[in-house]
């Protein structure tokens, strides 16, 4: 990837012309080719070299060009963020900032009254670092205010220091548990997820009480959660759910800053129990969820993920047509701050819906992928790319597109066969190569072993997670003559 490119894709029309002029401001000579280069890269010009620099011999001062540009490309975005932020963080900084300068200048009167304001919003926040900085600032000053009890202050440094050190344990256990994650979902490494929990904990001295937290609660779902769709069985991580159900009733009010924790851990928990076929239970996390979205910054944050589940649940209860329309509706909803994950989520959710009512508008729908695997399993994942690219071969399958349902075949196993082995996810290669015998030879359905093959899928304990039943419900459909949605909707309420 270039990622001088990336960071221009960052930016809008109207920061593009900001930064312009940004760059025509500090370039102190008229022959520079920054301003030239940075027009070639937004224009993706593959020649944009040789426009720039003809002789290869410029090879030096080409990159030593394109180094330049990415660092004011830098500056711009870091004075830009720190400019248009309206967070209470960015509000608390400011004020640490503008308070150093004032001491800096002898007006310390002024600059207290600041460092308190700001105090007050990092605890609020519970932002231990930047509380260190203001509270550090504050006994590096406190000689020029004679109301100061440093003895009082310096007890409440001393505390926020174990509070930050807490938070750093946290946080490494956290990026250890990612990194176990990792190894699970690219190199199919084999854990449990409780007893590296349990490890972890007592590696990083790590208080059982010190999880009780909204943040920490939400990266044990996120982890959990995760290790959960990589298996394909939620009732690995019912524990958790359990525990952080338990803090969520605790809890009478939600202040202003754990609100994304609280909103995200309400989604997994809507998730978990989708995933569970407890439909209603996660409606009712759906609606605390709306109820909690009324501020517009959360509301652009997980409206569309929220969308997404709620039209899970009405399709999976059998309610397929108001399904159909909250896609719809979701889907007309997305503008450009949205986040693309978020929009193909839905599209793909859409063009399942669809053609498990055999509607061949779902092609449509699937002619609106138009990114690389590559894209999609670096933006989306491993799993959801292969999901996509299998529900892409059961479409034109279905539809009676053979030649281009047998190339996508070919391409599914060139790219992912040799994974999915590594993986040990040896029931998606067994689906596939179902697939494909049904591909090379329609009346096999018709076939008793065959049926008793598909059959006894459903027999494994991953295989009863909504999403792959409705992938077994679509090959059963063949001999059924029912649409796949029938089917799929009678296995969900039989495994129930």
């Amino acid at each position: 990837m270039d990622t001088l490119s990336d960071l221009i894709d960052l930016l809008s029309y109207g920061d593009k012309k900001e930064f312009l002029a940004f760059q025509k401001k500090k370039n102190k000579r008229h022959d520079v080719k920054n301003i030239r280069l940075f027009d070639l890269l937004e224009t993706d010009d593959i020649k944009y070299r040789e426009k720039i620099y003809r002789s290869a011999k410029n090879k030096d001062a080409y990159h030593a060009l394109r180094k330049r540009l990415q660092d004011n490309l830098l500056l711009f975005l870091s004075q830009k963020t720190f400019e248009s932020s309206n967070s209470e963080a960015y509000e608390a900084l400011r004020l640490l900032v503008v308070s150093r300068f004032l001491l800096e200048n002898n007006l310390a009167k002024i600059a207290f009254k600041c460092l308190v304001k700001a105090e007050k919003i990092a605890i609020g926040l519970e932002q231990f670092s930047l509380l260190n900085e203001i509270l550090l600032l504050r006994l590096q000053f406190a000689h020029l205010n004679t109301s100061e009890n440093l003895e009082a202050l310096t007890e409440k440094f001393l505390v926020n220091q174990n509070q930050m050190q807490r938070e750093a344990k946290l946080h490494m256990a956290y990026a250890f548990l990612r990194q176990e994650l990792e190894d699970v979902h690219l190199k199919g490494k084999v854990i449990h997820l409780a007893d590296v929990i349990t490890k972890t904990i007592k590696k990083y001295h790590i208080a059982v009480q010190d999880w009780m937290t909204y943040k920490s609660l939400y990266q044990i779902l996120f982890i959990a959660n995760e290790y959960a769709a990589i298996h394909q069985n939620y009732d690995l991580i019912e524990s958790y759910i359990r525990k952080t159900y338990s803090f969520i009733q605790s809890r009478t009010e939600t202040t202003h800053y754990h609100l994304f924790y609280h909103l995200s851990i309400l989604y997994y928990l809507a998730n978990f129990n989708l995933r569970s076929k407890n439909f209603l239970v996660s409606k009712h996390y759906l609606e605390q969820m709306m109820h909690l979205m009324e501020h517009k910054r959360y509301k652009s944050l997980f409206y569309l993920r929220h969308q997404l589940l709620l039209a899970l649940n009405s399709h999976y209860s059998g309610k397929p047509q108001e399904a159909i329309e909250v896609l719809y509706s979701a889907l007309a909803s997305a503008n450009n701050k949205s986040k693309q994950e978020d929009v193909d989520d839905l599209r793909l959710c859409l063009t399942m819906f669809l053609a498990q009512h055999n509607d061949d508008t779902c092609l449509r729908q699937l002619a609106k992928f138009t990114h690389s695997d590559a894209w999609y399993e670096k933006k989306l994942g491993m799993l959801w790319t292969i999901r996509k690219n299998l529900m892409e071969i059961l479409i034109h399958t279905q539809f009676e597109n053979s030649e281009l349902a047998m190339s996508r075949m070919k391409s599914f196993k060139r790219r992912y066969m040799k994974y999915l082995h590594a993986t040990k996810e040896q029931r998606v290669v067994d689906f596939v190569l179902l697939v494909e015998k049904y591909l090379f030879r329609p009346d096999i359905v018709f076939k008793e072993s065959f049926q008793n093959k598909v059959l006894n899928m459903l027999h494994t304990t991953e295989n009863k997670d909504i999403f792959n039943l409705s992938f077994i419900g679509w090959v059963l459909a063949q001999w059924e003559k029912k649409t796949p949605y029938e089917v799929t909707l009678k296995l969900v309420n039989k495994l129930q």
